[in-house]
């Protein structure tokens, strides 16, 4: 497995994971799949903050999984905290890919000096959960009842993880 810089190439293949996600799973609350201008624009709204999108690829190019962070909340006070997402796609979940991707979100976003990384888990995906909670991440609070997706209400979880950057923040 190689880690990358994902780019416009990679489109269709984010685009098929995150439609096998929105249909098979809570890991994403939408339920219409994501058209190809909606993952361009995606990708646009990454670029143009500076945000990374990581791929994970095998032996063969292939993309296993991918990972990107983005902006918490508009308030400039929010400027050191991020919300991450992570997706594998289903042939290769259980294989380290999600690890090693995460490991890589937090590293690029202690390089940023990103002091704060969010993500959103609903409670029932307990392979996110472990995941987050193996590399250093705790729930700080669980949101009841705030999705309803497959005919039933979700919890979500907030899970955080802090870094030590930036070493002087200022206001403003």
């Amino acid at each position: 497995m190689r880690l990358i810089g994902c780019d416009k190439r990679h489109t269709g293949a984010i685009r098929s994971i995150f439609n096998d996600v929105i249909a098979s799973s809570t890991a994403l609350y939408d339920y219409q799949p994501r058209s190809i201008d909606k993952v361009q624009a995606w990708f646009k709204s990454k670029r143009q903050g500076g945000y990374p999108v990581i791929g994970a690829v095998n032996e063969s190019g292939e993309l296993m999984g991918f990972a990107s962070y983005g902006r918490f909340r508009d308030a400039p006070a929010y400027k050191y905290t991020v919300e991450h997402s992570l997706y594998v796609a289903e042939p290769f979940r259980g294989r380290g890919v999600g690890r090693s991707l995460l490991n890589e979100v937090i590293s690029r976003a202690g390089d940023q000096d990103i002091h704060t990384l969010v993500g959103g888990i609903d409670s029932q995906n307990t392979a996110s959960i472990r995941l987050h909670e193996g590399v250093g991440f705790r729930c700080v609070g669980t949101l009841p009842q705030v999705g309803f997706k497959f005919g039933r209400w979700l919890d979500l979880c907030l899970y955080q993880h802090t870094l030590d950057t930036p070493a002087k923040p200022v206001d403003g």
